[in-house]
């Protein structure tokens, strides 16, 4: 997360009296301002606020952080000048990375964002689900859902993906409504041909649990996998941020809702910090603040 940002949600808590208060005098959810404050703390490595069910003080760490935010936040108000000065003279082409489902989501949404900041930067993103060779591809930057990073490459973390497994009422109509995930074994489950050998993984209360899955239907980008769940074709293990308009809207339905899907990491995986452009430090210090702030992005997870 970016501290800037956590340093003005910290600010605000303390001149807000309340985490509540500060969610609605910064337009954030209450999920957020908290993510926010147990980053600060996490960082800090001690507990910055005293809390109780009417108010908040600060405890005698959390007066030095807060003395630092100030200054923090003083020293980050000087800045937007020299950024827009910035902005009016980078130019170059990034080439960006990443799966479908993710580029419609949200990159359709944060890259005209960026764009209107940098206006002379230009961005060739390329939709593919399959782990590109970035040097071989000439990939500046590869947007990827995984837990498995590779060693050789710089990853900086972005977000969180939560999935949900989910059905059609059509297909639910006249079948066992699967109780925990080993019913899933009875039912058609559209897989990805590349994942995990249709291994189904889930939490519950901190026990682990797998079940091998399989279908009619595989395919390896989720947005086909979506379309084929709308159409009442089997059950299908989604991102969150894909399929919540359908699940408000009762297209899809979201099925064991005890057991979390194992969450991934969205992570900006580059090749190199040496001699890194300016224009891709830019375009990810975008990112990071974007998937932590944006209204878009946070109406579309699970913490919202």
């Amino acid at each position: 997360m970016d501290r800037v940002t956590a340093a003005r949600v910290f600010v605000t808590i303390v001149e807000q009296g309340s985490l509540i208060a500060a969610a609605e005098y910064l337009d954030m959810s209450r999920a957020m301002v908290s993510r926010y404050l147990a980053e600060m703390e996490k960082w800090a490595g001690i507990r910055l606020l005293h809390r109780t069910t009417r108010k908040i003080s600060l405890t005698s760490a959390g007066e030095s952080v807060y003395q630092h935010s100030l200054k923090l936040m003083e020293l980050a108000d000087t800045m937007p000048v020299q950024q827009s000065s910035e902005a009016q003279t980078l130019k170059g082409l990034l080439r960006v990375s990443c799966s479908q489902s993710l580029g419609i989501s949200a990159l359709a949404f944060a890259i005209p964002e960026f764009m209107r900041i940098y206006p002379h930067i230009a961005v060739n993103l390329q939709l593919n689900n399959k782990a590109v060779n970035l040097i071989e591809e000439r990939i500046d930057l590869a947007i990827r859902i995984t837990n498995n990073l590779e060693p050789n490459l710089i990853a900086r973390p972005l977000s969180t993906c939560h999935s949900v497994v989910c059905a059609a009422p059509s297909y639910l109509a006249g079948k066992s409504i699967p109780q925990s995930p080993v019913d899933l074994a009875a039912h058609n489950c559209l897989t990805y041909n590349f994942f995990g050998k249709s291994l189904w993984l889930f939490e519950k209360q901190h026990e682990q649990y797998s079940v091998p899955v399989s279908g009619t239907l595989s395919a390896n980008e989720s947005t086909v996998l979506m379309e084929a769940a709308l159409q009442g074709a089997g059950i299908a293990m989604q991102p969150y941020y894909s399929v919540s308009s359908y699940l408000k809207s009762g297209q899809l339905v979201a099925l064991l809702p005890d057991y979390q899907p194992q969450v991934m990491g969205i992570y900006g995986i580059y090749a190199s910090r040496q001699n890194m452009p300016v224009t891709l430090r830019v375009l990810l210090d975008f990112l990071v603040e974007w998937f932590s702030t944006s209204p878009h992005w946070q109406s579309l997870t699970l913490e919202s």
